[in-house]
């Protein structure tokens, strides 16, 4: 540029002001600043919702909430996109119960309540892997029997089957439909067959005044039938990893059953020879049939199991936050009313782990969250706190309750491989003397 030479070089760069306007105004951006220039070339909410419909859907995480909550929302469902109404990552991470946001000149408070899902077992790595891979809820609904379930996670059901609004399960064969159609054509078929209309294994439960059953199937020798109950409970299971390999492992089906049938309601595997001692592999009460104690009589049962067995376990870890909460709970029901009950002079962690099955941590590790039990740092062992008032106010909150299982009709024989089982009551005797 051509420069007055009577005037310096910087009052020739000065911007030029209007007369009219104070300097302060004129030295206004043209935007706001309280926001930014990304922000500010978003479309406003009117020019949001005049967008053509395309069938567009949005996939939607709730910062917070399990991701069992996610879920896919049409476009009329958003009350305000992303941009106009948008809660900082870096105010989430930061723990804050409060978070304000302001939409429309409004400010609105959102209240935030933060849980924790359960990631134990888990590194780094393959948690990032893990979520990566799982980010995405495949299939919407699922329908069981009568039900149809909201479906809460990701389930790696083959190319052909995902993604789907809703499969269709039978109850009976556990195979599984695109379309309902299809599900009532195969039904027919297996009526024509006189098919059988209960889990394809042995019934080793039947509880005829409850009208509840369990059967064992062998995943070697029912692979379609416990591929398909793996592929069903993923669904519903964020850290389930079986879903091909079912050979090794033992399943017990708990049904409901009336004259139509046995109906599924919830199931647990174990392994067949366990190097850990887990006696569960996996606990699953189906959402339809939740809230009515089918998973603490699913937990029990498998305790039951380990005491014909003579030998204790524990589940398998990580377990899911509603697992944990169920175990937790389990746990501190069995060994109050065992104390409550306890009669002789002298108690070890041992003489409970006998009576119960319960692996010793999971004695202790209970006991001490009950503040029942202490660690003497003297003599280096745990001492029992002899407080009657403290157990029974303790056997109120954690009442026996129904459905209870009745021991006399499982009728059931231990799987036997001809390995030498460490956690087998004899061989913990031994440990203990060599101790």
């Amino acid at each position: 540029p051509t420069f007055d030479q009577n005037k310096p070089t910087f009052d020739q760069n000065k911007p030029t002001f209007d007369q009219n306007k104070s300097t302060s105004d004129q030295m206004k951006p043209p935007f706001d600043q309280n926001k930014s220039a990304y922000d500010q070339n978003k479309p406003t909410f009117d020019q949001y919702k005049a967008i053509p419909d395309q069938n567009w859907k949005f996939y939607v995480h709730y910062e917070g909430l399990n991701r069992r909550m996610d879920e896919w929302i049409d476009k009329n469902k958003i009350i305000a996109p992303p941009w106009i109404t948008q809660i900082k990552k870096d105010e989430i991470s930061k723990g804050s119960d409060d978070v304000k946001v302001y939409h429309n000149g409004k400010e609105f408070k959102i209240v935030l309540h933060h849980t924790e899902e359960n990631h134990d077992g888990l590194d780094e790595a393959s948690l990032k892997e893990h979520e990566e891979v799982t980010k995405i809820k495949n299939v919407n609904w699922v329908e069981l029997g009568k039900f149809r379930m909201k479906c809460w996670y990701f389930s790696p059901f083959p190319k052909e089957y995902s993604p789907a609004e809703c499969l269709y399960f039978c109850e009976h064969s556990m195979r599984f439909f695109r379309h309902q159609s299809e599900l009532m054509h195969w039904k027919s078929n297996r009526i024509k067959r006189k098919a059988w209309r209960h889990p394809p294994g042995n019934q080793i439960y039947d509880d005829q005044k409850m009208k509840i059953a369990m059967f064992e199937v062998d995943g070697a020798d029912q692979k379609h039938y416990c591929r398909g109950l793996c592929y069903l409970a993923k669904l519903f299971l964020d850290h389930k990893t079986l879903y091909y390999d079912v050979d090794p492992f033992l399943f017990y089906i708990l049904c409901e059953y009336d004259e139509c049938g046995f109906h599924p309601v919830g199931y647990f595997s174990k392994e067949k020879s366990s190097d850990l001692g887990y006696n569960l592999a996996c606990i699953l009460t189906f959402p339809a049939y939740q809230r009515k104690g089918y998973g603490r009589l699913l937990i029990n049962f498998s305790y039951e199991l380990s005491k014909m067995e003579e030998k204790v376990g524990s589940p398998e870890k990580p377990l899911s936050d509603m697992g944990a909460a169920s175990y937790r709970n389990f746990w501190s029901t069995v060994l109050v009313n065992f104390l409550c009950n306890y009669k002789r002079e002298t108690l070890s962690i041992m003489d409970i782990a006998k009576e119960t099955s319960f692996m010793t941590d999971d004695i202790v590790s209970t006991l001490k969250s009950l503040k029942l039990i202490y660690l003497d740092e003297v003599k280096g062992e745990h001492v029992f706190v002899k407080n009657k008032s403290l157990l029974q106010k303790l056997a109120y909150k954690f009442p026996l309750k129904e459905p209870q299982l009745d021991v006399s009709k499982i009728h059931w024989v231990p799987y036997i491989d001809g390995k030498k089982d460490k956690y087998c009551f004899r061989n913990l005797n031994q440990t203990k003397r060599n101790a």
